[in-house]
């Protein structure tokens, strides 16, 4: 999500109450008051547990339907979006960057090797490229061009539980987000390294950004510092505030 207009930062729980408000009524305006029956519009906590409940049963939904056979559309060079435009939860003048040579990413949870892993390692293993369509909970979508390493290589290569629900970031300009671990393996889930012919510039979150085309974009994060594996739900920047946890597209 882009802040290049205003930073909703110090406002953003308040906006998502209403947010969440005006999505009840349109479900109460289309039947949802059989669901939600006795649920005053007024009482914030029974429009907030009921708003949950929604959310939940759309997450469950959304990973009932999702299958790692089904791939998110792929396009032609020629429908690359450009330029790609910059989104975050900040402006584009306060991206934050590291050192490539001196960035690790940290390895935690359930796998049996939780050493550190240099870019030089990850440009060891097999790569592979996509060009896909980033998809804005905002509304907009751009096609861009990303090239990485297949999650579901490099978590088999830290000896992952492959049985864990969840798979969790956490990035150095403070964000975070999870994912279940079928859409970990999906074959398309990449470790994101390049842009086109070039490496992750900073706008796009450099060193590495995880590249899910069949989720949201507020599910694709930048700037990776840590991946861990977990039993435990991580939820994440945006869930935490009431965005739907699978945030499929």
């Amino acid at each position: 999500m882009n802040r290049n207009r205003l930073d909703r930062s110090a406002i953003a729980p308040e906006l998502r109450r209403v947010e969440r408000r005006l999505m009840l009524k349109s479900a109460l305006s289309l039947g949802g008051l059989s669901m939600l029956s006795g649920c005053a519009l007024d009482d914030e906590p029974s429009v907030e547990r009921a708003l949950s409940a929604m959310s939940r049963f759309t997450d469950w939904m959304q990973a009932l339907l999702f299958s790692r056979q089904r791939l998110a559309r792929e396009f032609d060079a020629s429908q690359i979006t450009r330029p790609f435009p910059f989104n975050a939860y900040y402006d584009e003048s306060e991206i934050r960057t590291v050192d490539p040579a001196g960035w690790r990413l940290e390895v935690g949870g359930l796998v049996s090797d939780k050493r550190a892993w240099s870019l030089a390692q990850f440009r060891a293993l097999p790569q592979k490229r996509q060009i896909t369509r980033h998809i804005c909970v905002e509304g907009w979508s751009a096609i861009g061009d990303w090239s990485g390493v297949p999650l579901s290589i490099f978590l088999q290569k830290v000896g992952a539980d492959l049985r864990a629900k969840y798979v969790n970031f956490r990035c150095f300009d403070d964000y975070s987000t999870s994912i279940d671990m079928a859409t970990a393996l999906h074959p398309q889930t990449i470790l994101a390294l390049d842009y086109g012919d070039h490496a992750l510039p900073p706008a796009y979150g450099a060193p590495m950004k995880v590249r899910i085309p069949t989720k949201l974009g507020y599910k694709n994060p930048k700037y990776l510092a840590s991946i861990e594996v977990t039993n435990r739900f991580p939820g994440g920047y945006w869930e935490d505030q009431g965005y739907d946890w699978f945030g499929g597209s």
